[in-house]
């Protein structure tokens, strides 16, 4: 069997003009990077697209493959006649030398050029990255030259494209020496990862070069003694950082080995961020073609929350199906199975995990009124009683769970999937939501802890509870809600599996972000900067003297 990165590689590309032309662009529509690789510079946007919103259950150490199972739908998609465009995430540097590995599907079922995507790219996260610094850069010189603001809380944080815990914590000094009308400066300060950071979001949610700006700079970088918000058009900053960002913000257009065209924009993790594509690239997706396939990250308690209650409200969107991603080995994780025993045929563990996918089902069904199909990796040890068992319990709950092969097959194991999805596209009901938009914050937050997690309760820390008041002193209100919290479990709590009940969800700080245009609840011990694991991937990856890469994937 071929590594992810040697089919990938052995793979014979298209010309990026043939795959724009299969989406009506000509080449004057387009900015080459190379051969494989454009950015798409449409002047306008008219989403009309059928749309399909790729999510799954809480993620495990046996993977669940959700960005696989959408780069192979879209194959499937086309082989049945329809014309497809994908919408997906850009990976970032973190993941790809930690422990998860790059985003570019895997198997047969991949977008490519593989190792560009998962590396540099287009340079679009670091773009991000030098736009944020340059705004941390200028509040800090700002302060030290005299402080005419009067920031006394600094907001903002560098980032950085890399897992490095060492910068969780540190300290920032400023000697002003001889300098007229500057004082020594000395404060803390913690570095976030890339995908974390606001201008990521901002990136993510901004519909154009224009709302981009506007949103940079309505960016909080501190606030006063009168308890005010300092923002990053009062330090003239935003000009600056939108001229560096004004190549990121379109969109990237490359292939899947099948040559079915893929938006790729924007990578926010689901985790500690809102965890979708960017809204231009979910457009341009939806302009060019008659069916759009985006995933959102993590489980649909996660990414797939933000994007129905955040992105789609900024975007006036919303999907006309949902599919949900989960694999036999994954369920018997969550229902107590040894991970060393996976392969082995479990009933029991996985009857035992079976209620964190029909929770996520339920959700995507009762609370969001959507059509859902199960989609579930297929593995050759699941036995047959397995699969009987999954499709009887997903019967049950009124939805399909279809088995696919798109791992091993690329498009042609994932047609009955794709059918399916056809057939439920039509149904055309109005999206509802988890919370309304006019509550209160702490409403908002216990609606999605109560409705999406199935928790009982919110408690909230000293510190949260006193962000709450400033952002209520500032007059800030009807705003979606970003819960971070562990991607693992329902709970914020990572050891809770399968389908937890009776517990209470911890929030112990806020924040709000306002270029990004919503607030933010930190649950749980969650880290905005990941560290590296003991064995990150980044020791398996390697290039030799040919410039052949191994150990990517």
């Amino acid at each position: 069997m071929l590594s992810d990165i040697e089919i990938a590689e052995s793979c014979k590309l298209k010309d990026i003009r043939e795959i724009a032309r299969k989406l009506g662009l000509e080449e004057e529509d387009i900015e080459l990077y190379g051969k494989y690789k454009a950015k798409v510079k449409m002047p306008s946007f008219e989403p009309k697209a059928k749309l399909v919103l790729v999510t799954s259950i809480n993620p495990t150490a046996s993977g669940e493959g959700k960005t696989t199972v959408s780069i192979g739908l879209a194959d499937a998609l086309s082989r049945i006649g329809k014309k497809v465009c994908l919408a997906l995430r850009e990976p970032s540097l973190g993941p790809v030398f930690g422990i998860k590995g790059g985003a570019a599907g895997g198997g047969y079922a991949q977008v490519v050029p593989m190792a560009d995507i998962n590396l540099h790219f287009t340079g679009d996260l670091h773009a991000i990255t030098a736009a944020n610094n340059l705004l941390c850069a200028m509040t800090d010189n700002h302060i030290f030259r005299g402080n005419a603001l009067d920031i006394q809380r600094v907001c903002v944080h560098r980032c950085m494209d890399m897992n490095d815990r060492a910068l969780r914590d540190i300290t920032l000094r400023c000697k002003a020496g001889s300098m007229k009308g500057c004082a020594d400066y000395e404060r803390g300060e913690s570095f976030e990862i890339t995908a974390a950071s606001e201008v990521m979001a901002v990136l993510c949610l901004a519909r154009d070069l224009a709302d981009l700006k506007e949103r940079l700079g309505n960016i909080v970088v501190g606030v006063n003694s009168a308890g005010r918000y300092v923002r990053a058009r009062q330090l003239n900053a935003h000009g600056a950082m939108a001229t560096l960002l004004k190549d990121a913000v379109n969109p990237n257009l490359v292939q899947t080995l099948e040559g079915t065209p893929a938006m790729i924009h924007g990578g926010p993790f689901a985790n500690i961020a809102h965890g979708c594509n960017s809204v231009r690239a979910t457009y341009a997706a939806m302009t060019v073609a008659d069916y759009a396939v985006t995933e959102a990250g993590f489980g649909a308690d996660l990414g797939a929350e933000k994007f129905l209650d955040t992105k789609c409200r900024v975007a006036g969107i919303a999907p006309d199906c949902v599919v949900v991603v989960a694999t036999v080995k994954a369920l018997k994780l969550h229902g107590g199975a040894d991970k060393n025993s996976l392969s082995e045929s479990n009933v029991a563990a996985l009857e035992a995990g079976l209620p964190n996918l029909l929770k996520h089902v339920e959700n995507m069904k009762n609370i969001y009124s959507r059509p859902v199909v199960v989609a579930m990796n297929r593995f050759a040890t699941d036995s047959a009683e397995e699969i009987a068992a999954v499709m009887d319990a997903c019967a049950a709950a009124g939805t399909r769970a279809i088995f696919t092969d798109v791992f091993l097959k690329g498009g042609a194991g994932g047609e009955e999937l794709a059918r399916e999805v056809v057939a439920l596209c039509d149904g055309g009901t109005p999206l509802t939501y988890a919370y309304d938009l006019n509550d209160d914050v702490k409403t908002k937050i216990e609606d999605i802890v109560k409705k999406v997690y199935g928790g009982d309760a919110v408690t909230y820390s000293e510190r949260a509870e006193k962000s709450l008041e400033e952002i209520r002193a500032n007059g800030i209100s009807g705003l979606p809600v970003i819960i971070a919290k562990t991607q693992y479990s329902l709970s914020d709590d990572a050891k809770k599996l399968a389908r937890p009940e009776g517990f209470t969800v911890h929030v112990r700080d806020v924040a709000y972000k306002g270029g990004a245009g919503f607030i933010v609840a930190v649950a749980g011990d969650i880290m905005l900067m990941p560290g590296l694991g003991k064995v990150p991937s980044a020791e398996r990856i390697d290039i030799d003297e040919n410039g052949v890469i191994t150990g990517l994937s």
